[in-house]
């Protein structure tokens, strides 16, 4: 095997990958390329735009293969091992044909995204600008001309040795076909005519319709629903684009997704929020998995900060000593609640509503209704509940206010829910009818008065018992 071709194959792989590599680490480590907005509006025809939008449906599917992936990386190392192989069995034409059919694909698939450009770029600044601003064009002219330098890679390593110089010929052969190949697949698209606008019952959105655009794919259905708005109620999609053809909507989709798969997946970064077709970056999940999966990865980011956040609260608050009472409840519970409105608040099927008035803003009791103060405006309590058939030994050691209050309860199901969903249940003994409801608080000064308060500040045991009283009494 000669140590110049698999040099070669080496870097045709590291040539393809690089970039793809490059961008992801830096969306790691940063998450942020900073952005800017930037929207082009153009009319009449441009040869290069126009053939880009038939060709673009056909060509990223076959982009999104994972064979395709990292600039075509695993192609060429698949290709690199059949050439290995056929060189091993002495069967060095097959090897070649090989190769050349790695960097034929590689260079059909690569080469409209400059040649296009540069079609329009020779017809004058009017169809320039419909492909962005001048910087952005000269990136696409650049990228274009990068993602040919790993299949010409490939061709050179798979060249015969040159003892003449007729063995140029397969490469100029090869490219000449190319060529050929990328003018007869492309340039009869030109005249296809325009896409319709499918409606909702068409594209099956949410709600809507029989699906009946079998043309299209799912992928590109909800694509199109986004867009246009018909996936959620009283919006009216992305504006400016309620009268473009699906086909062009879909290509323009297409064009922004292979920026942002550039860069991670980050619709943020600034060649994607330059693109004349920005205003799309919100739409691309659904079509770009490049996309989906960097808001995934995103969002599972932030929930585990949510979880690890949650959890360090939940430890503080069972770190302290559990209540003591001083005589056995029914049910004892405890729990980390959390607020963001200052109280937690117990409700009765069918008696949710405005909550009570607090007294000595702590403890406040309607009819099916209960609020308790729990935090500063935003934050957690730990919490304590015991339930009792008979009234408990009032306890103010330890605790720096108590409030008791009258509670009617209709349906005998009381329950406290905090803005996250947690509940605790069970809070009353005897099924409807009357209750007191003593409620203990330390820490809330600790609150108020310190800027970065220790977890697990605030705690509250709320103790509730059969009772007819409805004054409210303060305790402490």
């Amino acid at each position: 095997m000669p140590r110049r071709s698999w040099v070669l194959w080496a870097a045709a792989t590291l040539t393809a990958a690089v970039p793809s590599l490059f961008f992801w680490v830096i969306w790691t480590l940063t998450g942020d390329y900073g952005s800017r907005s930037y929207l082009s509006m153009s009319s009449g025809s441009c040869l290069g735009w126009d053939i880009y939008v038939q060709v673009s449906p056909w060509a990223y599917p076959v982009k999104a293969f994972p064979l395709f992936s990292y600039g075509g990386a695993p192609l060429i190392v698949l290709g690199f091992a059949g050439w290995c192989l056929s060189l091993r069995s002495g069967r060095t034409g097959l090897g070649r044909m090989i190769g050349r059919c790695v960097a034929v694909v590689l260079l059909v698939l690569n080469l409209p995204d400059l040649l296009l450009p540069t079609l329009d770029a020779a017809l004058g600044p009017a169809c320039t600008q419909i492909w962005g601003p001048p910087e952005l064009l000269s990136q696409q002219f650049a990228w274009g001309l990068y993602d040919c330098v790993p299949p010409i890679l490939v061709l050179l390593a798979v060249r015969a040795p040159r003892r003449a110089f007729v063995r140029r010929g397969p490469v100029v052969r090869t490219a000449a076909g190319v060529l050929a190949v990328t003018a007869v697949v492309l340039l009869p698209a030109a005249s296809a005519p325009p896409g319709k606008v499918s409606a909702q019952w068409e594209l099956g959105c949410p709600g809507f319709g029989d699906d009946t655009a079998t043309r299209l794919n799912s992928a590109e259905k909800d694509f199109l629903c986004t867009v246009r708005g018909y996936d959620r109620p009283y919006d009216s999609g992305v504006e400016g684009w309620d009268e473009v053809s699906d086909q062009d909507v879909l290509a323009q989709g297409r064009h922004l997704c292979a920026l942002a798969t550039r860069r991670g997946g980050d619709i943020a970064a600034r060649a994607v929020s330059e693109a004349p077709q920005a205003s799309l970056a919100g739409a691309l999940p659904s079509l770009c998995p490049a996309v989906a999966r960097a808001q995934q990865a995103e969002a599972d980011r932030r929930q585990a900060e949510s979880d690890a956040y949650v959890a360090q609260k939940e430890r503080a608050c069972a770190a302290h000593p559990r209540h003591r009472p001083k005589i056995e409840p029914v049910r004892q519970r405890r729990a980390t609640l959390w607020t963001e409105f200052w109280t937690i608040d117990g409700w009765e099927d069918g008696y949710e509503g405005n909550p009570p008035d607090l007294v000595e803003e702590l403890v406040g009791s309607g009819r099916g209704t209960l609020a308790i103060w729990a935090a500063d405006e935003i934050g957690h309590a730990c919490v304590t509940v015991e339930s009792y058939t008979r009234r408990p030994p009032l306890e103010t050691r330890g605790w720096e206010e108590v409030v008791e209050v009258g509670y009617e309860s209709p349906t005998g199901s009381l329950e406290l829910v905090d803005g996250d969903g947690t509940s605790l249940k069970g809070l009353t003994t005897r099924g409807p009818g009357s209750y007191r409801v003593r409620v203990h608080l330390r820490g809330r000064e600790l609150v108020t008065q310190t800027v970065d308060a220790p977890d697990g500040a605030v705690e509250l045991l709320v103790q509730v018992f059969p009772g007819t009283a409805k004054k409210p009494v303060v305790y402490k």
